[in-house]
């Protein structure tokens, strides 16, 4: 593989140079992390099985007008993506009472809300994602109210569309997070959705029988948490049996950088 320039590692992801000015190329890896990555762990293949879902999701939303960062898959592994001058605001979409939102508000987990609820963290990980309002966002000037207007309708779209999409393979999507960009062309700027979409964001559960697919497996110490993120991918009929024997024969991808 030929050395390429390393720009950003976070979590569960590593951003490299893209081959043509403007683009990035998003590898997946199989940290996982919870509690502001108080607990670490290798999952081997999540990575692959991420990547497989997110492509799926963000071609899908793509199909019904919402803009991405996504260009195409390179690899199993790897994203060829846009890069965008990420609004530093991490936007939750909640269907269902869970996680945080049950410790605050005394609710039990699995409590349907009356409607879906968009909540804002300021993206700091020294501070520990803290919930904000749109009048510290706008006040701050980390996104300003045009922009917001253009964020919260994009993200209830993408709700609705999700929310299909994953009650069709018998999925119930709890709440997921969701991050977004500012993308520039010549004197053009447009808001786009970044990041990822995949179990490892998105709180995903059976609809049948309520078993958990998605980190919250990680975080509670639940286990099987390969085996659901499979469970997700095979269901959205996004992970070839190929896949599959490339993920236990090589768990982890070679690499490089200068």
């Amino acid at each position: 593989m030929a050395r390429r320039t390393r720009l950003y590692e976070g979590k569960a992801k590593i951003l490299y140079e893209g081959p043509e000015p403007g683009t990035l190329i998003q590898y997946f890896k199989d940290d996982a992390t919870a509690f502001n990555a108080e607990k670490k762990a290798e999952l081997k293949g999540k990575g692959v099985l991420n990547n497989r879902i997110s492509e799926h999701v963000f071609t899908a939303l793509e199909g019904i007008g919402i803009p991405t960062h996504f260009i195409r898959s390179l690899n199993m592994r790897e994203q060829l993506v846009r890069a965008v001058e990420i609004i530093p605001i991490e936007v939750v979409v909640r269907n269902v009472a869970a996680g945080s939102m049950c410790k605050r508000l005394g609710l039990e987990e699995g409590t349907p809300l009356p409607r879906s609820i968009v909540e804002y963290y300021y993206k700091s990980d020294e501070l520990g994602d803290p919930m904000v309002t749109e009048e510290h966002i706008t006040a701050f000037g980390w996104a300003y109210l045009d922009e917001m207007d253009e964020i919260v309708a994009s993200s209830l779209r993408i709700n609705d569309f999700l929310l299909g999409l994953f009650a069709g393979v018998g999925i119930k999507l709890v709440d997921f997070k969701l991050e977004f960009g500012r993308f520039y062309v010549d004197d053009d700027m447009r808001i786009i959705l970044a990041d990822e979409i995949s179990p490892d964001n998105c709180r995903l559960w059976d609809i049948k029988t309520g078993e958990k697919l998605d980190k919250d497996r990680f975080r509670r110490d639940l286990g099987g948490e390969i085996e659901a993120y499979q469970e997700v991918a095979r269901r959205l009929g996004v992970l070839p049996s190929a896949d599959i024997r490339e993920l236990a024969a090589h768990p982890k991808a070679k690499q490089a950088d200068s």
